[in-house]
């Protein structure tokens, strides 16, 4: 009987979620999955004890669709993994930068790589990630067409690497979060000094600041803060906050029965070392 645990990705083998997901769980069998909501919905229909998705990068910002799973869903994060990504320029064997009139590439490593595409004039063709762009170069076999993605993409869809490194930051870091329905029992016997908050706030003056301070108060520090349209009302958003600081507390408990009086929604998305 085969008792291997499977992790949910989206993309195709070679993808960066699916690299992550590789390193954080050697032992598992690793599913992929066309969409963040399919492997998200693997989860929830227990084909997948956990799926890993990238929530945000440091060049473009959050993954909004990722985001907005969490807002939404049912599953909590139970650990955030940083990935220092490298894009790269691969090309068929043989061909070289200057045969390259066209580059394909999931839209985030698009941007990331902006200034080297607007650089050499290239013309930009959207994929579903980036392994599916290393694929389908490998696929056509087309001097004039180059992919960007990972080293280990070009190796994995037998492609040269004409350029390497060529996002515009150096330091081009993307986080993945760890989807479950529970926290892992070995990670329940950690520390978690980080958590996942989301709340949305009454609609009258100052309520936003009165959630802010109640957060403050408690000691509770704010590493990241950021609104999203909730989609269920126009106008309306709701707040995402990454803070440091065990909520398993009674401050804790203390700060989530304050943000109750002055917000409509207050939610715990996760808790993570």
């Amino acid at each position: 009987m085969d008792t291997k645990n499977k992790t949910a990705y989206s993309g195709v083998e070679g993808a960066f979620a699916h690299i992550v997901a590789k390193k954080t769980f050697p032992f598992d069998e690793l599913i992929a999955y066309s969409s963040f909501e399919d492997a998200y919905n693997a989860v929830l229909k227990d084909e997948c004890e956990q799926a890993v998705l990238p929530i945000e990068n440091s060049y473009t910002g959050e993954v909004g669709q990722v985001i907005d799973l969490m807002v939404s869903g049912e599953l909590i994060v139970d650990n955030v993994i940083p990935y220092k990504i490298s894009q790269n320029l691969l090309g068929i064997k043989g061909s070289r930068v200057s045969d390259i009139t066209k580059v394909i590439s999931h839209s985030q490593a698009l941007a990331q790589c902006e200034g080297y595409i607007r650089k050499h004039g290239f013309e930009e063709t959207l994929a579903t990630n980036t392994a599916m762009a290393a694929k389908e170069v490998s696929e056509l076999g087309d001097i004039h067409l180059a992919a960007i993605a990972s080293k280990e993409t070009a190796e994995l869809y037998g492609l040269d690497i004409l350029h390497a490194n060529i996002n515009e930051m150096n330091d081009n870091t993307t986080r993945f979060a760890v989807f479950r329905k529970n926290y892992s029992d070995k990670d329940t016997k950690k520390d978690k000094n980080s958590f996942i908050l989301i709340f949305t706030v009454n609609d009258v003056a100052g309520a936003l600041s009165k959630a802010i301070a109640v957060i403050s108060d408690y000691g509770f520090n704010m590493k990241v803060l950021r609104s999203r349209p909730s989609h269920h009302k126009a106008w309306e958003y709701y707040f995402y906050v990454e803070a440091e600081g065990d909520i398993d507390t009674p401050e804790g408990s203390q700060m989530i029965t304050r943000l109750n009086a002055v917000c409509n929604l207050v939610k715990i998305a996760g808790k993570y070392s």
